[in-house]
């Protein structure tokens, strides 16, 4: 398994899910997936689409101001 980064703190919605599940394609079973986002819709949006697509949100934590990690399993 292993662990993969993406930053999507500069990008809006639609934009932000469909970056994130392109990269979500790339990665194998077990996976991870982190995902660095700003708080508002991208991070109502991104863990709740990301879980009615099948994927596991394992967690989300702050990273900085106004910045959160989403962690998500394929």
């Amino acid at each position: 398994m292993a662990t993969y980064q993406l930053d999507i703190t500069r990008e809006h919605c639609p934009m932000t899910f469909v970056k994130t599940k392109i990269e979500l394609a790339k990665l194998k079973a077990g996976d991870t997936l982190e995902v660095l986002l700003s708080e508002g819709e991208p991070l109502e949006n991104v863990p709740r689409t990301s879980q009615e697509q099948g994927y596991h949100v394992l967690g989300v934590e702050p990273a900085g101001e106004k910045i959160y990690k989403v962690i998500i399993q394929k």
